[in-house]
């Protein structure tokens, strides 16, 4: 055991797994509802308390944001929603969003003392029998009375396989990966996928190269201004297409199935800089390639295209990887739901699942897991 954290297991009532904005508005909760931080729940005058710790695999607080690339700024991302009890500080913009969260973040961290211990990386869990949760972890063993799950996506990207794509010698990368649009210079660039991120890409390696092509599985589902608003720290869904959204989300993690894409439910907005990269000529999207070969890609035995680059801007996943051995998963591929819940374990809620994938909802959803967890204490 790292002797940093004391002997093990560590015994703990709640703990949470993660500290992006789920993760912190969850400890927050916890905290306002007389929780008390791992390490002072044995008080001075030797009475005990229901005790609640996040583990963070980061560095330092931002969770994913921390490594987004540097050209994505607070102009271009969904809006971030305020964490309960700080509002997001003001921006104009231009900030970037790999330093501009994770600042607002520690912010919220330092202002209410929040009980995390990282880098800590959780291996697995498994259910003990006797009504624990048992975690493996890089600094040893610990056991929870209830598991809020906030890992989020940033660690399990979604790459579609289509045929010869390892046979592909020029550059090939995910979008957790794209870092810097010089790498770009005067390649001739396929973007694949139909997200905010793809559109941020196709912007910015337009200053690079004068190649680009667009590839979409469906056409995209651009929604009206209206359906917008605007934040201290971003633009966002307006509440009510928001709603329509999460109740369509929500009704398919209830019955077991997988949660859609985010694109397809939350569209993309007309604003003013998709209308320029429109003016530019950099919109007119294709469907799907059917395979890919060493130099480009096919669509049929006729039409090949020679590429220097593909960047699949192609989404995420639920990372969920260290839940496995509690075997979660239906017939269906998802999760059977219960609200936050977790069907087959009422004391595990996954936040950041689903309908919760939103900034909003994951805000609603962790205050509202954790009154469950502490009504059951």
């Amino acid at each position: 055991m790292n002797e940093r954290y004391g002997s093990e297991p560590h015994d703990v009532d709640v703990i949470i797994i993660g500290a992006g904005q789920a993760g912190l508005v969850a400890a927050r909760e916890l905290q306002r509802r007389g929780v008390v931080g791992y390490a002072a729940h044995s008080l001075p005058d030797g009475s005990a308390r229901a005790s609640f710790v996040v583990l963070d695999a980061e560095l330092g607080p931002g969770g994913a944001w921390r490594h987004r690339w540097d050209g994505l700024t607070m102009a271009t991302v969904n809006h971030i929603a305020d964490l309960p009890g700080l509002a997001a500080p003001a921006s104009d913009g231009s900030d970037r969003a790999a330093a501009y969260v994770p600042g607002y973040f520690s912010a919220y961290e330092d202002l209410f003392d929040l009980p995390i211990l990282r880098p800590v990386a959780v291996w697995s869990v498994v259910d003990d029998g006797a009504g624990r949760f048992r975690l493996e972890t890089s600094v040893g063993l610990f056991r929870a009375r209830a598991i809020i799950n906030c890992t989020g996506t940033w660690n399990a990207p979604f790459i579609p396989w289509y045929p010869g794509q390892d046979k592909f010698r020029g550059i090939q990368i995910h979008t957790r990966d794209y870092k810097d649009p010089d790498v770009f210079w005067r390649k001739k660039t396929m973007v694949v996928g139909g997200g905010i991120s793809a559109l941020t890409h196709i912007d910015e390696i337009s200053r690079v190269t004068n190649t680009i092509l667009w590839v979409t599985r469906t056409p995209p589902r651009w929604r009206a201004a209206e359906d917008f608003t605007e934040g201290a720290s971003g633009r966002g869904l307006a509440p009510e297409a928001g709603r329509a959204i999460e109740a369509r989300v929500r009704a398919r993690t209830e019955a077991g199935l997988r949660p859609l894409p985010v694109v397809p439910e939350t569209g993309l907005p007309r604003n003013a800089r998709v209308l320029d990269m429109e003016r530019r000529g950099l919109l007119a999207r294709r469907d799907m390639f059917d395979r890919v070969d060493r130099h480009g890609v096919w669509w049929g035995q006729q039409e090949y295209v020679e590429l220097d680059a593909i960047i699949w801007a192609t989404g995420f996943r639920a990372n969920l990887r260290h839940l496995s051995p509690l075997r979660l998963r239906t017939r269906g591929g998802g999760i059977l739901m219960e609200g936050t819940r977790v069907a087959k374990y009422p004391n595990l809620h996954l936040l950041g699942y689903g309908a919760s994938a939103s900034t909003v909802g994951a805000r609603r959803d962790a205050r509202a897991a954790v009154r469950e967890i502490v009504e059951g204490l």
